[in-house]
């Protein structure tokens, strides 16, 4: 097994147990997961870097942990006694690798009554701050940091101050979305006034021009690259299992919708393994989707789950989330343009292909081993062993450890520096190396983008310089059109960025939004390039560093 500086380092810090070695991290996850009957056939599968399962299955599977899941939702009901239950829940997910998710939506405004006493109320902004404080003080096994995703509905009466709460500091352990409902929507396009509702007692606290609250949304996105939005009704109208009641959050990222005290394990087939000889091997793309399936599903078993709530609600529906990463690379090695029609098509066959053969999987194995226990009132009419099958996920770690593109995305910087746990890394892509001449025009081909992230300044021909574009470098709509296709062949939900210039615009992050919602999409998170001092990425090796 040959792994990346970045990836190796990432696997000694974050995966590998004491004594352990790559071998020994496989072999330990596939007896966990895979039993007598199937370890030898998933440690092909995980050791060949053609499919790896989230972060928690790779550090806790086999351990005394055992906790395997990526992705919780957890209520946050409107007394006092139910939101610090959640926060100790959060605690206990987050010790054990997890990330959570929270619809505030529920918890009455700020200055309402409480127990009769007017002006009591503190609201959902600071009660999120009680969440981002308890998640500062408890690391994911020692070994990362936890990570939120905070929901307040639009028709909340303190919508401003949340859209607007990042903007004031704080709230490092949480990403923020807005969720969008039909009525909103209906409203914003009609130019009628919005209410805004108590959710204690569903009075109309005030009436609101949406157009204004729209504005404020890009406005904010726009300064700090947060809030994204949701698009509730979406979400909804996709569900499939809408008679369990409607989905108010997803996990941290965004790409997970769940119900309170539900999980969802996670994991990614690598598309730039299933390139072979300049073309996609549509056959290893069938086998590595349907062998993902099966761990996915195994993981659902052999999974200790951090709470019996927990374990109730995720084995109604045995939801799993199979999706891509190396996208990117597999397109450039393709010699597909990510900023093309030909890449929007080919995205759409692709996902069409692990869809229906995740889905024709999880059909068998509802057929040998029985649908999920949920499936009356569901969707489906026949067998299905998992009410979701499809994600996409950021991988934002198992990327690196699979020496490939993040997610969907395009790439950020072919050259970057990465601090893993307190060790630096430079990073210029293989990419580079291997399908770029070593100079051009008299210019060290590496050490230019070593400096600058992109071949932007070299003298290459026009395809080249089309294959090798940077994620600023490609139109906003045409991320959104992205997303959009992926979303169309996804059960669950879309994790991807909208990179856009420093120059942005208000106006042009809203028409981001807009269009993200006519095009099907499940929420939508844009990031204005150095719209944050502590930016995770930037162009050229110089100047950017991250925290692994």
């Amino acid at each position: 097994m040959e792994f990346s500086p970045q990836g190796r380092l990432l696997l000694e810090r974050r995966y590998l147990l004491p004594g352990e070695r790559p071998h020994d991290l496989f072999s330990r996850v596939a007896a966990a997961v895979g039993g007598p009957s199937r370890s030898r056939e998933f440690f092909s599968l995980v050791s060949s870097l053609l499919f790896l399962p989230n972060s928690p299955t790779l550090m806790n599977a086999g351990t005394a942990s055992g906790q395997l899941s990526a992705c919780f939702v957890l209520p946050v009901e409107d007394t006092l006694e139910e939101i610090f239950a959640s926060l100790a829940h959060m605690a206990l997910i987050h010790k054990s690798g997890g990330g959570t998710g929270f619809s505030f939506s529920r918890l009455r405004p700020r200055g309402d009554v409480v127990n009769g006493a007017v002006g009591a109320a503190s609201g959902p902004v600071s009660f999120m701050r009680v969440f981002d404080a308890a998640t500062e003080a408890v690391r994911q096994g020692g070994r990362r940091r936890g990570a939120n995703m905070g929901v307040l509905a639009a028709s909340h009466p303190d919508i401003e101050e949340f859209v607007t709460c990042k903007q004031a500091g704080g709230f490092q352990n949480f990403n923020i979305s807005v969720g969008i409902d039909t009525r909103f929507l209906r409203c914003l396009e009609k130019g009628e006034e919005y209410d805004l509702i108590n959710p204690r007692d569903g009075s109309v606290s005030r009436s609101i021009d949406p157009r204004w609250l729209w504005r404020l949304i890009a406005a904010s996105a726009r300064a700090s690259g947060e809030p994204g939005v949701l698009f509730l009704d979406e979400i909804n109208r996709q569900n499939t299992t809408p008679h369990l009641g409607a989905i108010e959050a997803t996990n941290p990222c965004g790409e997970q919708p769940l119900y309170p005290y539900e999980s969802c394990n996670l994991g990614s087939v690598n598309l730039a393994r299933c390139i072979r000889q300049h073309d996609l091997d549509e056959d290893l793309l069938a086998t590595v989707t349907r062998c993902g399936v099966d761990f996915l599903d195994a993981v659902v078993d052999v999974n200790r789950f951090p709470l019996p709530e927990i374990r109730a609600r995720t084995l109604a529906t045995r939801k799993i989330g199979l999706g891509v990463m190396g996208f990117s690379e597999a397109l450039i090695r393709l010699g597909i343009p990510y900023e093309s029609e030909e890449a929007i098509r080919f995205a759409g066959s692709l996902m069409g292909r692990v869809q229906a053969a995740a889905r024709e999987r999880s059909e068998e194995l509802g057929a040998q081993k029985g649908s999920f226990p949920a499936i009356e009132g569901s969707v489906f009419s026949g067998d299905m062993r998992n009410a979701t099958v499809t994600t996409i996920a950021p991988t934002g770690s198992i990327h690196l450890v699979a020496g490939t593109t993040s997610g969907i995305e395009p790439v950020f910087s072919f050259a970057y520096d990465r601090t893993i746990d307190g060790q630096p890394v430079s990073i210029v892509s293989d990419l580079v190396r291997e399908l770029l001449p070593e100079t051009v025009g008299g210019r060290d081909v590496a050490e230019h983008v070593r400096r600058y992230g992109t071949v932007v300044g070299l003298p290459l021909d026009a395809h080249t310089r089309d294959i090798f574009k940077t994620a600023i470098e490609i139109a906003p709509d045409h991320h959104v059109r992205m997303q959009a296709v992926f979303q169309k062949h996804v059960d669950n939900a879309v994790s991807k960025t909208v990179n856009l210039p420093e120059s942005a615009t208000v106006d042009e992050i809203a028409r981001v939004f807009s269009l993200a919602h006519d095009l099907g999409c499940k929420g939508i998170t844009v990031y204005r390039y150095k719209s944050r001092p502590d930016q995770i990425l930037s162009q050229g090796c110089d100047v950017c560093l991250i925290d692994g």
